[in-house]
């Protein structure tokens, strides 16, 4: 597929995501599992963390990690979440840079920064933005946030070097790249890319580990640091191929161990 139709299908599924938690129906990014049965975006914050956001923010939450808790965050800093969805990661991020900091939020899906700002709104949280726009094409100046956070959202983007080439650009000497993601470690079979399912279910466009910090190098980032925070096992690949075109029990076993959710850093020179 081309990277528009594969941009254009996860906006698709993303906004229907959406419109899913306004009717309070549950949700999941990755297979048909529930969230909280789900391998990947089940238990990721504590309760201390999601107890005063509004519920939807939480019930929006489709990511793999928890980006704002790794990256310490500090007090007048400036955040930029890419692909902030229904808020949850910018609303906890404004909280920890507090008032003189600021909390920007980036997604390109109408539905998705709709619900951000009902979630923000009902917060009652004034240091954040939300900003419609691709993550392959930021809509800020250059040198002008101090840390960049995503959960999970890199993978499904089709130029992942822009996306890294878009971040060194906005941050300032010595920002911070902190976000989680899905990562590879080795080969995986050439169905797994091939299903546009998983690929909109943060899956297939995982990038292998020394290609993921290759990469971050190439784009002008020093101090490339992957840490694992979940190893997927087989079966939960079964979970998260549930919908997929081919046969579990055959895939199951050729993908144990292979993806993980992993903590992704680096820093622009200073």
């Amino acid at each position: 597929m081309s990277d528009a139709s594969i941009k254009e299908q996860v906006r698709e599924y993303y906004g229907h995501l959406a419109r899913r938690v306004v009717k309070q129906e549950s949700t999941s990014c990755c297979g048909t599992a529930a969230p909280e049965g789900n391998p990947i975006t089940s238990n990721l914050y504590a309760d201390g963390e999601t107890g005063s956001l509004p519920k939807d923010a939480v019930a929006a939450s489709l990511g793999c990690g928890n980006p704002t808790a790794l990256a310490e965050l500090r007090p007048g800093e400036t955040v930029l979440d890419l692909g902030s969805g229904g808020g949850i990661d910018v609303l906890l991020s404004a909280r920890r840079v507090g008032p003189t900091g600021k909390a920007y939020g980036l997604d390109m899906t109408d539905e998705m920064l709709a619900l951000a700002r009902e979630n923000q709104r009902k917060a009652g949280v004034q240091n954040v933005e939300f900003l419609k726009g691709e993550i392959e094409n930021i809509p800020l100046p250059d040198n002008s946030v101090d840390v960049i956070i995503s959960n999970c959202v890199i993978n499904l983007s089709a130029d992942k070097d822009r996306v890294l080439a878009e971040a060194f650009r906005v941050l300032r000497p010595g920002g911070r790249f902190a976000v989680t993601d899905v990562v590879l470690r080795g080969e995986v079979p050439a169905a797994i890319r091939r299903s546009v399912e998983l690929w909109i279910g943060c899956v297939a466009g995982a990038l292998e580990e020394q290609e993921y910090r290759a990469k971050l190098s190439a784009a002008g980032f020093e101090q490339v640091a992957v840490e694992p925070t979940r190893i997927y096992r087989a079966a939960d690949a079964k979970e998260f191929c549930a919908r997929a075109d081919f046969d579990l029990e055959t895939i199951a076993p050729l993908v144990d161990g292979k993806f993980m959710s992993a903590f992704v850093r680096a820093r622009k020179p200073r």
